[in-house]
């Protein structure tokens, strides 16, 4: 089954589950409960924290849920905020996701040294929701903007282009016809 956000995030061969970790869980399982698919593939755009550039198609099966607030000492949680659905022994691209989206050089530079590549609002709750129902997951993103002061402005402007380029990752995988 292949999934996606919604809103303006949708594609005709992927079920819109909503926007945000809230939306997305609770429509995900409702999903996973009415049919339990063999296989989640999450589809979406994605921010940078640096080391992918604006059109780059990335896969991974891990994400992380680490907010802002963390960064500054802020905040703690005592959930378990990394979860990987990866299965071998490599190393894998961690999407970070929140409701909130980075729009700071320093806090930019922050993820990196955590180790997180590229955030993504919705794939935290695909992979926790695919672990609940034991059902194998992963993601692909293309990245459409850096988490920088320009977030907002280069997403819109790469948006349109970024759903392009994931369909014809996704056709030339055999993922889609």
């Amino acid at each position: 089954m292949i999934v996606c956000a919604g809103n303006n995030e949708t594609f005709d061969f992927a079920l819109p589950i909503g926007v945000g970790l809230i939306e997305s869980a609770m429509s995900l399982t409702r999903l996973c409960l009415m049919e339990k698919p063999d296989f989640l593939l999450f589809v979406g755009s994605a921010g940078s924290y640096g080391e992918h550039k604006i059109h780059d198609v990335v896969e991974s099966k891990t994400a992380a849920n680490i907010e802002l607030g963390f960064l500054d000492n802020n905040a703690y949680t005592p959930i378990d905020n990394v979860i990987s659905a990866q299965t071998q022994d490599v190393k894998d691209v961690i999407v970070n996701c929140s409701n909130y989206i980075t729009t700071s050089k320093r806090a930019m530079k922050q993820m990196v040294e955590l180790g997180m590549g590229i955030e993504n609002m919705e794939f935290f709750s695909v992979l926790r929701v695919a672990q609940a129902f034991g059902i194998p997951a992963g993601g692909v993103f293309c990245v459409t903007n850096y988490c920088d002061e320009n977030a907002r402005r280069d997403f819109v402007a790469n948006h349109g282009f970024a759903k392009v380029l994931l369909r014809d990752y996704l056709k030339n995988k055999g993922l889609i016809a």
